[in-house]
């Protein structure tokens, strides 16, 4: 059942909780949910998808197929210890509530910001907060204010990931919530018993139990989570100039395009990863890799959703995503909606110049092997016989 993760039995001794339920989402739900876990009254937290289309959503539908999710955090906590308006004064000062479909580095209608509810007795807290949050901004504030409709408990491996890989991607600074709660003077938390979690959602609500959730190794052919950035730091620009071909340095540096059809990616579909040129870091597979026709090499997303930014992009009189690696910041090329529908729609249309192509074969060899799962997953899923329809 949601949160059954919490086997801490209150002290029969401690006063009587004021039990809560809040679904918060502000951006990538791996740093949020670590730091409202730090906050005292909080006393249990799951990461989920909210809000969307669809029933049971995958992270790969959300990522990749326009679900209408947003990456969200269920937050269950002890008003008397952490009043509503005070958690969300917290979780204001935790995202920009000024952006729209973006928090950090992440773009996309996942990463909005919002405040969903399941008790209309938080509808007036709520907007009382919203209207001092919106005088302090110039800009009109965009966090998403809805009652709760749909919330779907993410894969595992998602669940308190920063507490799983210490060293992972996070877009928040998650030790403001300890600043945040030494400036309003929190007390301590305590452990609500696990029933509490039944009657918050309803002995029903756990579509967890019917859905068939994969394992992120087991069956989805990417990587998502399991590539460290800090082990793929970027050279100095001497040291990248040394390493670099011209071209090589003046689209990664300096966000040229090479001519199409001249790169020596662009017809190339063997079996293996392609890695940011200037630090190592993956960033696309062969799996991914198709032939668009345009000249340049074409995938359909990246091997991780992380690995890569997004930026807006105006030269040439145009309006265009640009795409840049996380760790190197290196310009890579442009993402665009014109890619096969049926694997999501979008193209990433990339410089040969700008990554370096690592074969399966070698992958144990570089210091790849970790990624080697994705193709047996992929292969294993293609190898599934079709289902049969009724």
């Amino acid at each position: 059942m949601v949160f059954e993760r919490a086997t801490d039995k209150a002290n029969e001794a401690d006063p009587p909780a004021d039990r809560h339920m809040l679904f918060l989402a502000g951006g990538c739900f791996w740093g949020l949910e670590a730091y409202l876990k730090r906050l005292p009254g909080v006393i249990e937290t799951q990461v989920g998808y909210a809000n969307g289309s669809t029933e049971y959503p995958s992270y790969r539908d959300v990522c990749q197929y326009n679900t209408g999710h947003a990456e969200a955090v269920a937050v269950a906590y002890d008003r008397t210890i952490l009043p509503t308006a005070t958690l969300l004064e917290a979780f204001f000062e935790a995202i920009d509530p000024t952006t729209v479909d973006r928090q950090g580095n992440d773009t996309g209608t996942q990463y909005r910001s919002g405040i969903y509810y399941s008790d209309m007795g938080d509808v007036g807290i709520i907007e009382n907060a919203m209207r001092e949050l919106q005088e302090r901004y110039d800009k009109p504030i965009a966090v998403e204010v809805e009652p709760i409709d749909g919330f779907y408990p993410a894969e595992e491996y998602h669940q308190d990931y920063l507490e799983k890989n210490p060293g992972g991607y996070c877009h928040i600074n998650v030790r403001a919530a300890d600043e945040f709660a030494k400036r309003k003077g929190l007390g301590s938390s305590i452990a609500l018993p696990p029933d509490f979690y039944l009657e918050a959602f309803g002995n029903d609500a756990d579509p967890a139990d019917s859905a068939q959730i994969p394992d992120p190794d087991e069956g989805d052919a990417n990587a998502d989570g399991r590539i460290d950035a800090s082990a793929y730091p970027k050279p100095d620009d001497a040291e990248l100039r040394r390493t670099l071909t011209p071209l090589a340095y003046r689209v990664t540096q300096e966000s040229e395009t090479e001519r199409p059809f001249t790169g020596e990616y662009a017809h190339l579909f063997d079996k293996g990863i392609y890695v940011d040129i200037t630090t190592g870091e993956p960033l696309f597979s062969s799996i991914d890799k198709f032939e668009s026709g345009c000249g340049w090499p074409s995938f359909t997303h990246p091997i991780a959703k992380e690995v890569l930014t997004e930026h807006m992009d105006t030269s040439f009189n145009t309006l265009r995503t640009e795409i840049r690696s996380r760790a190197g910041d290196a310009h890579l090329g442009h993402v665009f909606p014109d890619g096969p529908a049926e694997a999501g729609g979008l193209r990433y249309c990339i410089n040969s110049a700008a990554l370096r192509f690592v074969p399966y074969e070698k992958l144990e060899e570089q210091g790849y092997g970790y990624l080697a799962s994705v193709f047996d997953d992929f292969e294993a899923e293609e190898r599934k016989p079709a289902s049969k329809s009724a």
